[in-house]
């Protein structure tokens, strides 16, 4: 890590800040606070903060102390520190802007993970100065936004079953993803859907089969459970997996343990289970279509995705995101477009305007896409006027736009003729 990552302990006990000091990695540098009520000024990645500064801070409360930290930087993450363990004053920590909570006397290893996971979630909101090089990103700047980001890091190091829900096409197999690639992209990562399989098949591809097993199984074959062994499992629409097949998962999850088809010996695997569900599992319980000991089991740990309209402040981001893919390709969004992308509701969330962006490229005829590009691209909006001619504004951006157009075209023209000249 090359950027050093600042640290603010603020304790009337100098010996917890020495302690902390010694066990820092060498990127984390530590500022001790613990004289005056006056906050010290500068930019700090992370704050450890007493609950109960009685002393030399002149009986400042932790409260008070995290609310202006929080009030100075929103994004600053705080840790809360307290010999008091009890469920109103973690309660009231997490109110007034902590994200975690340490309890004293304080233990090295929880210490040390506490930072590890607050260094996961910058590098994942890109506040190190650089994002993680991983095949996908979670974008967006909005609070439901950060707050998956912060889900996600807040599980770094965890072997546990993972469950993200979520609405479809908010992005559960991006975060499954992220889940992975930040314990380590060189594991294997092995994704299955429960509702394209039928139940055998879906049964010989989890946990393979042995020759004879069935008509056509001419020979061994390792099942993905096996495959993704040393790594992640992604298991996508959970709430499809058949009620036959749920005690063989919940054993699995139990065990670490599959059993081939038609094989009477068990193998043990090593693989974190991550799996995603566009339905509420209590609810499929009451109705007795899904296991109440495996909800319990995949629930233990639970990332829920926001709808795109939940995230609204993420609509033009993710657009200019879609509209840039492709280096060939690029267009830019007028004024009046990104109105009528933030008009819309987005059933089919961020995969609906992935699609939207697509068809943006195809069919409009400008490098500056209008609204009327973009109500010609949505349901029930192909018809609708818009109620503005445009600001002027947005007219100097066409013009402009129109003029590089023409240039272009006859840049291409000459060149053309000049060709045809030499031959």
């Amino acid at each position: 890590m090359s950027k050093s990552l600042r640290l603010l302990v603020i304790d009337d006990d100098s010996l917890v800040a020495d302690a902390i000091r010694l066990l820092l990695p060498n990127h984390w540098t530590l500022t001790y606070h613990g004289e005056s009520k006056n906050i010290p000024p500068g930019f700090f990645h992370a704050a450890l903060v007493d609950m109960h500064l009685t002393e030399k801070l002149e009986a400042i409360e932790g409260t008070d102390v995290i609310r202006q930290l929080k009030n100075r930087d929103p994004h600053l993450s705080i840790v809360a520190m307290s010999g008091d363990i009890n469920r109103q004053t973690m309660e009231l920590c997490l109110k007034v802007g902590a994200s975690r909570f340490l309890a004293k006397p304080l233990h090295p290893d929880e210490v040390l993970l506490c930072l590890e996971k607050i260094e996961a979630s910058l590098l994942l909101r890109g506040a190190l100065g650089r994002r993680p090089d991983y095949e996908v990103q979670w974008l967006g700047q909005s609070q439901p936004a950060r707050k998956v980001l912060d889900s996600v890091a807040q599980l770094k190091g965890e072997d546990g079953p993972i469950l993200i829900s979520g609405a479809t096409g908010t992005g559960k197999e991006v975060v499954a993803r992220l889940l992975h690639f930040q314990e380590g992209p060189d594991r294997p990562f092995v994704s299955i859907n429960a509702a394209a399989l039928p139940e055998q098949v879906f049964e010989s591809e989890f946990f393979g089969h042995v020759k004879g097993a069935f008509t056509g199984a001419d020979h061994h074959k390792m099942g993905l459970a096996e495959a993704a062994a040393g790594g992640d499992l992604f298991i996508d629409e959970l709430e499809a997996l058949p009620l036959s097949l749920q005690p063989k998962l919940l054993r699995f999850l139990q065990e670490g343990e599959i059993r081939r088809v038609g094989s009477s010996q068990f193998i043990r695997v090593n693989a974190r289970i991550i799996a995603a569900t566009n339905e509420s599992l209590p609810e499929l319980t009451k109705k007795g279509q899904f296991r109440e000991d495996l909800m319990w089991r995949v629930m233990g740990k639970n990332i829920h995705l926001p709808t795109l309209r939940e995230r609204s402040g993420d609509i033009q981001i993710l657009a200019e995101y879609f509209l840039n893919m492709k280096k060939n390709q690029k267009k830019s969004l007028s004024i009046d477009a990104i109105e009528e992308l933030n008009r819309y509701d987005w059933p089919g969330n961020v995969r609906e305007l992935k699609r939207v962006c697509e068809q943006l490229l195809l069919i409009a005829p400008l490098p500056l896409i209008r609204g009327e590009d973009v109500r010609a691209t949505l349901p029930g909006r192909r018809n609708q006027n818009s109620s503005s001619v445009g600001t002027p504004l947005e007219l100097v951006q066409l013009s402009t736009m129109l003029n590089q157009f023409e240039q272009s075209v006859l840049e291409k023209a000459i060149n053309e003729y000049d060709d045809l000249d030499d031959l």
